[in-house]
């Protein structure tokens, strides 16, 4: 017989399959529909592939939870329960990238919105509508022409085809003069030398935290690059690339 703590713990697992399903569904829509489909709050768009594993493990945690309560065991779910608010209280870190709760009730409609009307041809406005007369200029200078626009075009156009300017002296060169070398973009240096030692070892810690959690080799890119202050996804690779048998060592698996 179902514990009360069993029904709470397959109701949130109900809630949480029924969320990947609409996720699922809403990983063909673009950025712009995707925001405006669910009340979210603030996060990192998930991928389809993200989605599909949480699904997978939600169903693997619902099988496991069913048969247990068939075997008459009272202490599963308890101890999952506790699990989770330690894991939240204590153990947890601020992550940016996690799959929000979808609700049904708060889907909302993604339509297009309508082509903007331009008005000269507003409807009702057809037969009145005029156009403004161009204005002369006599003895005043005409104002600049804005950027991007046709007359700029033309006299960019003009002014490429004059020749260019004799100078005052025979033997002066008409070549401009060197570019000054520019000092280096912020980051190059960083992105050249790759993720900082502190940073490799944060990332080593982590693997070896997350592989004695029982997660898998392959869950573990994604798993660190997804929270605060780690490095980019490509650096951590190479990093748990780079000193998988460390880990392994430090996980008790070497």
């Amino acid at each position: 017989m179902a514990t009360p703590a069993d029904q709470r713990l397959l109701e949130l697992l109900g809630k949480w399959l029924e969320s990947l399903e609409l996720h699922a569904k809403y990983s063909s829509l673009d950025d712009d529909s995707y925001s405006k489909i669910q009340p979210w709050p603030e996060h990192q768009r998930p991928t389809r592939w993200i989605i599909d594993l949480a699904r997978q493990k939600a169903l693997a945690l619902q099988s496991q939870v069913q048969e247990r309560i068939a075997m008459g065991d009272a202490k599963f779910s308890d101890s999952l329960e506790l699990m989770t608010f330690l894991a939240n209280l204590v153990g947890s870190e601020h992550i940016e990238r996690f799959i929000p709760l979808a609700d049904p009730k708060n889907e909302q409609a993604t339509a297009p919105e309508p082509p903007a009307v331009r008005p000269e041809s507003a409807p009702g406005n057809a037969a009145t509508a005029t156009r403004e007369m161009p204005k002369f200029l006599v003895g005043a200078q005409r104002e600049p022409a804005r950027t991007g626009t046709a007359n700029v075009a033309r006299t960019e156009r003009k002014a490429a085809a004059k020749p260019p300017a004799k100078t005052t002296s025979p033997t002066s060169s008409h070549k401009p003069p060197a570019a000054k070398p520019t000092a280096a973009q912020p980051g190059l240096a960083h992105d050249r030398s790759g993720p900082s030692e502190a940073a490799r070892e944060q990332v080593i810690a982590d693997a070896t935290r997350l592989v004695q959690w029982g997660r898998k080799w392959y869950e573990l890119a994604e798993l660190i690059a997804s929270m605060a202050d780690r490095p980019h996804l490509t650096d951590v690779r190479r990093i748990l690339k780079d000193n998988k048998a460390v880990i392994d060592k430090n996980a008790g698996r070497g």
